[in-house]
């Protein structure tokens, strides 16, 4: 388990501020304004095809400068993740977390002052269920948390596994978030975050009920991740389970 210092620490809250400084000024000048919709009827349909690709590069960015330096795991989910399967020391990873968190916080303050006004309506990213499309708080959860699984299913196995195609991980975890989040922004707004949920609503003073919040925004990417981080160990990392060196490329 490799020892993180200060400089591991600073590169959280510098990767945690861009990335989310970047999603939620794309939210701002992307995604549509939000309008009062008749009960019963869905929302209109929002493209997010942009808004993806937006986490796409940023995190491709991002991961190729700062993973020899943290790991680039700007995400709290990520970090707790790593820490329950010992790629990270507990305190480190307390101290991550608190990183990311005020990280993100600057990041949405940074987009509220260059954007003061523009498309107020959209809280300065702060993501939000659409109850229209996802219906309940259990099925919002569902789809923050499967979103997670699936980041997280990539960043351990092209990250973690010793076997992982390592060259390709900021492109695959980068590409893994930007389609998740083009299909679960209609519903959540796809955070797949805890730090880039706190920071827009934060800023935007837009947590709703703080009780659905927590459950959606923060448990069920912890559960998520958690899921993905440990199956995945269990099932292909752990030495004895699949052999020392992997299987063989196919052909």
């Amino acid at each position: 388990m490799q020892e993180r210092g200060p400089a591991a620490y600073v590169a959280e809250f510098v990767g945690t501020f861009a990335l989310v400084f970047s999603i939620a000024a794309s939210v701002i000048l992307f995604a549509p304004a939000q309008t009062t919709t008749v009960p019963g009827v869905p929302a209109p349909f929002q493209d997010f095809a942009v808004i993806g690709l937006v986490h796409t590069l940023a995190l491709f960015f991002l991961i190729q400068t700062f993973a020899l330096i943290s790991g680039a795991n700007f995400n709290p989910a990520i970090t707790l993740s790593l820490a329950a399967i010992r790629e990270i020391r507990p305190v480190d990873a307390a101290i991550y977390i608190v990183m990311q968190l005020a990280g993100g916080t600057l990041g949405a303050l940074f987009a509220k002052a260059l954007m003061t006004g523009v498309n107020p309506s959209v809280h300065y990213g702060a993501p939000s269920i659409n109850v229209s499309r996802v219906g309940t708080t259990l099925g919002a959860m569902g789809a923050e948390g499967i979103g997670t699984l699936f980041l997280v299913l990539a960043v351990v196995a092209v990250a973690v596994n010793p076997t992982g195609l390592k060259d390709w991980s900021g492109l695959v975890i980068g590409g893994t978030l930007g389609f998740s989040v083009m299909i679960i922004a209609p519903l959540t707004g796809g955070a797949l975050n805890p730090a880039r949920a706190f920071g827009p609503a934060v800023v935007g003073h837009h947590f709703g009920d703080l009780g659905k919040w927590l459950l959606v925004y923060v448990l069920a990417p912890g559960v998520g991740g958690l899921a993905a981080a440990a199956g995945y160990f269990w099932l292909f990392i752990q030495p004895g389970k699949k052999g020392l060196t992997g299987a063989e490329p196919v052909g």
